[in-house]
Order: structure tokens, then sequence, then C-alpha cells
């Protein structure tokens, strides 16, 4: 019966191969989302290792960080646009997941790095979660989880207010669409508390601190951020 299942299994994929979603190839058995080769070559960042690293430079001023960090470069054309499409569009929740410990594995690497009391993963408005299906940002948070062993409080901050896409949007417009956007029904979760935030992409990081005002505004300690990729 164990020979004939790995036989339907080696079929299966031999008909329906897994790809990699960075490079498109076929995945080998032990492989996840990623293969090997896209798991070494990918562009990472090292920013966990710096205390004054690109993400924590581009919210001086702003917000104040415990910590912050970026596991990846983000370029069009790049492999890690490629990576954020398929989580973002294609339903790949696994893959967030595995970089969310990529992102975990890497922040304990730090000896200096202090350990949070729950992650809040940045959300969606009702209506884009309801297209989407799922919250990006929810699949990472829970990668991370699994490595420091941390909360993920899913529903804490929430989206209350319609933004549409900030791909276009220059810094101050993206603040501005993003202003009061965000609220906290629970205060009580938070208060007194070491927050780390989770988004996908940070680029001019008007997310970022519209969330983090909304969370310090109800009472957080102190807080970190956390992304898949930074934008060059």
């Amino acid at each position: 019966m164990y020979i004939l299942k790995n036989l339907a299994s080696d079929l299966f994929n031999l008909l329906f191969p897994r790809l990699c979603c960075a490079c498109g190839t076929p995945l080998f058995k032990t492989e996840l989302q990623l293969c090997l080769h896209c798991l070494y070559d990918l562009p990472y960042t090292d920013y966990h290792l710096y205390q004054d690293n690109r993400v924590v430079k581009q919210l001086w001023g702003r917000i104040q960080l415990q910590s912050g960090m970026a596991l990846l470069h983000f370029k069009k054309g790049s492999s890690t646009q490629q990576i954020i499409h398929q989580l973002k569009y294609k339903g790949q929740t696994s893959l967030g997941h595995q970089l969310g410990e990529l992102i975990g594995a890497r922040m304990i690497q730090n000896p200096e790095f202090i350990i949070p009391d729950c992650i809040i993963p940045v959300p969606l408005h009702r209506s884009k979660l309801a297209q989407r299906g799922y919250n990006q940002c929810d699949c990472i948070a829970g990668g991370i989880s699994a490595v420091l062993q941390i909360p993920v409080l899913n529903d804490t901050l929430i989206k209350h207010k319609k933004t549409g896409s900030q791909t276009r949007r220059g810094r101050f417009s993206r603040y501005e669409n993003l202003s009061h956007a965000f609220a906290v029904p629970d205060a009580a979760a938070i208060q007194n508390r070491h927050v780390l935030l989770v988004d996908d992409v940070i680029t001019t990081g008007a997310t970022i601190e519209a969330c983090a005002l909304e969370l310090f505004k109800q009472g957080i300690k102190s807080l970190s951020v956390a992304a898949i990729a930074f934008a060059d």
C-alpha cells in the first residue's frame, strides 16, 4: 500500500508539478514553496543585523521604533516581485508562512534583538479581504510566530476606511490617503506591550506610520517592524 501511494504521488507530481514561486521550476519533494537555489540566491538585506538600517531610517522622525527589518530587497522585475505577486494574488498562503519563518529565524540571529510580546499584521479592509479571501500579512505573521513563539493578534488592529491602491501615489499622498484608516477595537489587548507590526512590502512607510500612530495612541509600550521586502 505504501509503495502504491508513493507511485500515485509521483505520477501526480509528474502531471501536475509544484513550481517554485520565484523561478517557476519544478520543486523536489523536500522543497516547500521555494526551490533551494532561490532560497540561497534571493536578494537578502541583512537589515536584522544593524539597528540603523534603511527600514528604520525610512521612519526616522515619524515613529519611534525598537527595531525594524525587511528580509529582501524589492525591485521591479526581480524575484522578490514575483514572490510578492504569488503571495498576494495567487493564493500562495504557505509561501507567506515560509517567508515569515525566515524573518523570525533572522531576527533571533541578532543577540540584541528583544522578542516582542505579540505580533499584529497590517490589516486589509473588509472588502479587500472578502475579494482576496485572506490577508497575506496574517500568513507572514503566522510564520514569525512559529519561530518566536509569541501570539498573533489578528483582529486587534482593523482597517475601517477603504483607501484603494497606494502603488501610484507619492509619499504625502499615501499619508493623506491612510490618515485615520486604522482603529483598535480593544485597546486593553495591547496596552503597555511591545508590538511587532508585520507588513509585506515597505515603500514610503506610510502604511506602517498610520498603523503605528494608532497603536501608540491606544497605549502600546514600544514597536518593532518587520516585512518581507523593502523597496529600494
